[in-house]
């Protein structure tokens, strides 16, 4: 399946824009991303796949309670090291797997929680999803921060969206 590839140039791409960013210009606080920094969306984005991953020895997944470690939003060398065995544990997935996701309820006036039978691939689908979304904002910022970096065109971008905009270019 395509999906483990597809991870990996997820992976690939949030490598590509730490390995330029310092730690300042990755921590800063930007009034167009609400006061958040490109780190922080760096983090919540590494976060859903640290929480995937680490659910595979237990088969249980619980996005909401990922560790939301500061470190990791301030660190490019942290979070380029924690890619990179995000990378290695994507390389021995072999085939699909059944997992429960635990949610919380929406209500934030109820400690309810959901489990909801899943499985490996659906969650690599909404963590790459997940990760599109908090890269297509991470590239706002980077407009503030590094105005001069170049990622590549589709950073942050869909694949339907991408496979569209061909579409409609093969079709001009």
């Amino acid at each position: 399946m395509d999906i483990i590839p597809a991870s990996q140039r997820i992976l690939d791409q949030l490598t590509h824009l730490l390995e330029n960013l310092t730690n300042d210009e990755y921590s800063k606080t930007l009034a167009v991303l609400h006061d958040n920094s490109i780190g922080q969306h760096m983090r919540h984005t590494l976060e859903f796949f640290i929480c995937l991953t680490t659910g595979l020895t237990s088969g249980v997944v619980n996005y909401d309670e990922r560790e939301r470690d500061v470190f990791l939003e301030s660190n490019t060398l942290e979070a380029l090291t924690i890619i990179a065995k995000l990378k290695e544990t994507l390389d021995e997935i072999k085939k699909n797997q059944p997992l429960k996701l635990l949610q919380q309820g929406y209500d934030v006036g109820s400690d309810k929680i959901y489990e909801v039978e899943s499985n490996l691939y659906r969650e690599l689908i909404y963590n790459i999803e997940h990760a599109v979304h908090h890269m297509a904002l991470m590239k706002i910022g980077l407009r503030e921060v590094k105005p001069e970096l170049e990622l590549p065109k589709d950073f942050g971008v869909a694949s339907s969206t991408i496979k569209f905009r061909q579409s409609q270019q093969a079709n001009a």
